[in-house]
């Protein structure tokens, strides 16, 4: 079996933006945002939530892991559909509240349970004169 990392308590200010040490600050839920997105093309593919545990088996296995907000479980991407994020880079940002996964794909490379390649996969456009908020495939 595999051993899972362990994560210490934020330190100071300073610690958590000049230190070498990963200590990821978990909101009051005990989720940090986590951002996938294509390792070689950039393209912002989804945005979830990751729990201690499911980070911990991210690192792990090199495969990503989220908590389910909706399900209110564990989620190994890909798990069912094929579509398996490879992990090929993680970063923190500078106050380690939020994570930016670098992955690979598997699958038919979609990443949206849509069946799409990216969640975000329309635009909003306001309308000032009228008020109305609407919504429009994005070009890609």
């Amino acid at each position: 079996m595999t051993l899972l990392p362990t994560f210490a308590p934020p330190g100071s200010k300073r610690e958590l933006e000049e230190g070498e040490t990963f200590t990821p600050r978990f909101g009051p839920d005990g989720l940090i945002t986590a951002v996938a997105v294509d390792a070689d093309t950039g393209e912002m593919l989804m945005l979830a939530h990751m729990n201690a545990e499911s980070l911990a088996r991210t690192l792990a296995t090199g495969e990503a892991w989220y908590w389910s907000r909706s399900r209110g479980e564990l989620w190994h991407k890909g798990a069912t559909s094929g579509q398996i994020q490879t992990l090929v880079e993680m970063r923190v940002d500078c106050d380690q509240d939020a994570l930016l996964l670098r992955v690979r794909v598997g699958g038919d490379g979609g990443c949206c349970h849509t069946g799409r390649r990216s969640c975000f996969y329309r635009g909003v456009s306001y309308n000032p004169e009228s008020g109305a908020v609407t919504l429009a495939p994005r070009a890609s």
